[in-house]
């Protein structure tokens, strides 16, 4: 018996050894004082030094494009969107388990922008995320054909039941499924597609932006009634001169209003709002998902029928909405495009304690190609951030705007991902925001708050 409270003794040492050296302190240390954010720093002085803001006609172009696959088929064929199986990216719930069919139709669209020489582009799609290894294959195959990554703006619409299979490690994993390079393969073809075609659409156009509440389609979910939520349902308006018509359209409520039950391919209430505005009113209608952190979907309705209801009312919405907007031939159009520097990896084991660097990057690898973007259409300043930003964030960062003059929208997933931005005073709780995705500490939250202002402060000006 003696013996064996030795062995014990010593294998319970030996836990607590690998646990200590697995595990390090949360660090505290305010964001201005780190290395991260003076290196980022610089970057901005450079940007700042070398902006120049466009003022003139516009030209306008579009594109839709299909990343509905081909189910059950013999053999992978990702040329044409064949695949033996394809999982749902969104829910661990299902296990990386196999579509069984499509409810509704999934897509990758683009609007590109051109005022003297200088081209944008605007892409969202029915995808959970913009996935980092996808969006850095396309980066390369679009720089073949001159298009560089500071002119692409990227958003995924948050749908839980779109397209999976393309998340490497264990983590992609446990949100995608099972990787299959194929599928990853034919998303890279298919997103690019989206942005060179948007490009050989161009025509002269017009444009007009605008908002309106939709409060009644949003909740806060992390701090409940008493919290605050961002609840306008921004827009853009596009139309080339007797040509096409088009919208891009940002909402922050999670696309969550399908659960883990269903298996079948679906753009949840995006893919309503882009349908019905389609058979009203314009050719082509983009989403992109908002500052969904925290943000849940909220409406009456079981099944399919939620999403329908939040979707077509968005959209009957909009439609009414539409006519009033001043459409101009000529705006003013720039851009800006930071890498960001990330602080270590916060990753929880406890309430106070982190799993190590080496350990979580062993986990999950450092994201790479981190950008933050602005881009100014006239008074509204359109943000792209590389995770599931924050309503109060950018709630705090649209009223700053608004007091000289500008709306603003935050879109979420633009192409890397880093978890969920969320005020540090969030960090602590015992909830799935800030403990599992909660990434990179305290203080992130922060430190890309006031990146995003320093970047509209020259935007702006």
């Amino acid at each position: 018996m003696k013996r064996f409270g030795l062995i014990l003794g010593s294998i319970l040492g030996i836990l607590l050894v690998i646990f200590f050296l697995s595990t390090s302190s949360v660090d505290s240390t305010p964001f201005y004082k780190s290395d991260y954010y003076n290196k980022t720093e610089t970057r901005i002085d450079s940007l700042k030094s070398a902006f120049i803001a466009n003022n003139d006609s516009i030209e306008a172009g579009f594109s839709k494009i299909s990343i509905t696959p081909s189910l059950n088929n013999a053999e992978d064929q990702y040329l044409e969107g064949k695949f033996k199986e394809t999982p749902l990216a969104g829910y661990g719930a299902r296990k990386g388990k196999p579509a069984t069919g499509v409810h509704d139709s999934v897509f990758v669209k683009a609007a590109a922008l051109k005022i003297n020489n200088k081209t944008f582009v605007i892409v969202g799609a029915d995808l959970l995320i913009m996935p980092p290894n996808i969006i850095d294959e396309v980066t390369l195959l679009l720089a073949q054909k001159g298009i560089q990554r500071h002119q692409v703006f990227y958003s995924a619409s948050h749908s839980h039941s779109s397209l999976g299979g393309w998340g490497p490690g264990f983590i992609g994993e446990q949100f995608a499924g099972k990787e299959n390079k194929n599928i990853s393969k034919w998303m890279v073809l298919q997103i690019s597609k989206a942005v060179t075609a948007a490009i050989a659409d161009l025509h002269p156009a017009r444009i007009g932006t605008g908002n309106f509440s939709a409060a009644n389609f949003t909740r806060n979910r992390l701090s409940g009634e008493s919290g605050t939520k961002n609840s306008d349902f921004i827009f853009v308006s596009i139309e080339q001169f007797g040509r096409k018509k088009a919208v891009i359209g940002s909402f922050s409520a999670h696309s969550t209003t399908l659960g883990d039950e269903n298996m079948q391919f679906s753009a949840d209430y995006p893919g309503y709002w882009e349908r019905k505005m389609e058979q009203t009113s314009v050719d082509i209608a983009i989403f992109c998902g908002g500052s969904v952190g925290s943000q849940s979907p909220s409406g009456e309705g079981k099944g399919f029928d939620k999403p329908r209801l939040i979707g077509e009312s968005l959209a009957d919405s909009l439609n009414l909405h539409l006519p009033k907007v001043q459409m101009n031939d000529q705006v003013t159009l720039s851009a800006l495009s930071l890498k960001m520097f990330l602080p270590e990896y916060h990753i929880r084991a406890t309430t106070k304690l982190n799993l190590s660097t080496w350990l979580s990057e062993k986990l999950m690898p450092v994201p790479q190609n981190v950008y933050l973007q602005t881009l100014r259409i006239g008074n509204l300043i359109w943000i792209t951030t590389p995770c599931d930003f924050s309503g109060e964030y950018a709630l705090q960062i649209k009223n700053g705007l608004a007091a000289k003059g500008f709306s603003a929208n935050v879109t979420s997933f633009n192409g890397s991902y880093v978890g969920y931005i969320i005020p540090g005073r969030y960090f602590y709780l015992d909830e799935y925001e800030p403990k599992i995705m909660g990434w990179f500490g305290p203080n992130m939250g922060e430190y890309t708050v006031q990146l995003i202002r320093q970047m509209t402060d020259i935007v702006t000006k």
